[in-house]
């Protein structure tokens, strides 16, 4: 039996519109989704590297779908690559190329300012949140291109979103 995750974006929660969506609609077929809190009630101290030992805890030995949006897309990608019991991705929009597209969307003059912490909009809890830098500093090992492991994958990007191109995920399929 196929156990199914979705993974919420960045400054997002297990309570989004997204996440009760798919929820609702996995209960409606009979199926378990788990949705773990990324944020694990410290968002300042937010990296992937810790979202990922987070899941990692929680993966069982048996197949695993991973269903991700944006940075909880991300994720799934590097948690499939580490992790052969997951068979299958579904990522909306996922985060790749993200460092570049922070400084696109922040802007070079205020990402140049983030060396401590930095205040975003938290979508989960509808204000201001601080992070800390060791976001950047963290995400930086984690290079697109290496990821290797094929596994099917299916993604869906809105072809005018803003914060991550549609053409990010186009090269990543190429």
């Amino acid at each position: 039996m196929t156990t199914f995750f979705y993974l919420h974006g960045w400054a997002s929660s297990p309570q989004s519109n997204k996440a009760l969506f798919f929820k609702q609609s996995f209960e409606q077929q009979g199926l378990n989704l788990q949705i773990p809190d990324l944020n694990q009630n410290d968002f300042f101290h937010l990296t992937l590297t810790r979202q990922i030992q987070q899941v990692q805890a929680l993966l069982p030995n048996s197949p695993i779908t991973l269903i991700g949006s944006s940075l909880g897309g991300l994720t799934a990608l590097w948690l499939a690559e580490l992790q052969p019991q997951i068979q299958r991705l579904v990522l909306l929009a996922p985060a790749l190329n993200f460092l570049n597209h922070c400084i696109t969307v922040m802007g070079e003059a205020q990402y140049a300012q983030w060396h401590s912490e930095l205040a975003v909009y938290h979508y989960g809890e509808q204000c201001e949140r601080l992070i800390s830098y060791d976001f950047i500093q963290d995400i930086h090992q984690y290079v697109d291109t290496d990821l290797q492991r094929p596994i099917p994958t299916l993604i869906l990007h809105g072809r005018f979103d803003e914060i991550i191109p549609i053409q990010t995920a186009r090269d990543f399929a190429d």
